[in-house]
């Protein structure tokens, strides 16, 4: 049986031919595709190389460079835990355990059902509501870790969009 990503087309296709054939657009590109995808797939990566008539490796430079940026599948729900001075004297570190704890998976990781992916980040720029998490474009402040298991298990219910 094929999983989700092996049955998608992977080139990144649609999303290249909506940009000019201009190195200057090369950032916005490859940050388009990983919106798309959640990652940056290795054939869509080729094929903006001969899109742009531009070495792979140069492609590939700017896409381990950039933090945001990831050559790995991500899951359904990315959770960016900020580090941040506030974050950290407010109790980032007892956010982490506890999405350790319930998930099962460290910064950098991604569940095998691909649903949750953790990173970490200095600063998200809400000091005032720390410590902060975000899953995909979502706020999270104030948090403790009873919250914290609130909020996943809402994410982990088949009808969360």
């Amino acid at each position: 049986m094929l999983t989700k990503q092996q049955n998608e087309d992977l080139s990144g296709q649609d999303v290249i031919e909506k940009y000019p054939k201009e190195q200057r657009f090369t950032l916005a590109i490859l940050q388009d595709i990983q919106r798309k995808y959640k990652y940056i797939p290795r054939e869509a990566l080729e094929n903006l190389a001969k899109y742009l008539d531009t070495p792979v490796s140069r492609l590939y430079g700017m896409a381990t460079f950039y933090k945001a940026l990831s050559l790995t599948p991500k899951g359904e729900n990315i959770i960016t835990v900020c580090d941040g001075t506030a974050c950290h004297v407010a109790g980032s570190m007892v956010v982490m355990d506890e999405l350790e704890k319930a998930i099962g998976i460290k910064p950098g990781e991604t569940t095998e059902d691909l649903k949750f992916s953790i990173n970490t980040v200095n600063c998200i720029g809400c000091c005032a509501i720390a410590p902060v998490m975000m899953i995909n474009d979502k706020y999270f402040g104030n948090l403790t870790p009873k919250l914290v298991e609130e909020i996943l298990s809402e994410y982990r219910s088949e009808s969360h969009e």
